[in-house]
């Protein structure tokens, strides 16, 4: 069987960056998966939620073809060329915050915001 590597393109932290709270949480899982050497976060924006555009994240074992893949804060983060329209410029943080904790990106290009803070339109 012959493995291909994927073809992808590298970017940098003007597309997203990672502030040391997501850095510290996403190093946290990847290691507990067993991924910490090459695994990386999928970030995604995806059709729905009340705004039009939501995040999708994931953790993955690296990028795939046609990937953007940037190194922020010393974590891997891939994102499809589609989803690297709607995110450049984003920032991506974590709050343990009982009410209002998980990963947060502030995005400079989202006109419209939901109340809940998972959606947004561009």
């Amino acid at each position: 069987m012959t493995t291909t590597t994927p073809n992808f393109k590298i970017g940098n932290e003007k597309l997203i960056k990672i502030l040391p709270n997501a850095a510290h949480k996403l190093t946290s899982l990847l290691t507990k998966q067993g991924r910490a050497e090459n695994g990386a976060l999928r970030v995604a924006v995806v059709g729905g939620g009340c705004s039009g555009l939501q995040y999708k994240m994931d953790l993955v074992d690296g990028p795939a073809n046609r990937d953007i893949l940037v190194t922020s804060s010393e974590v891997r983060v891939v994102i499809d060329p589609k989803s690297a329209l709607f995110v450049s410029g984003s920032e991506l943080d974590y709050s343990d915050d009982l009410q209002q904790g998980g990963f947060k990106v502030k995005n400079p290009n989202a006109v419209v915001t939901c109340s809940c803070g998972e959606s947004f339109a561009a």
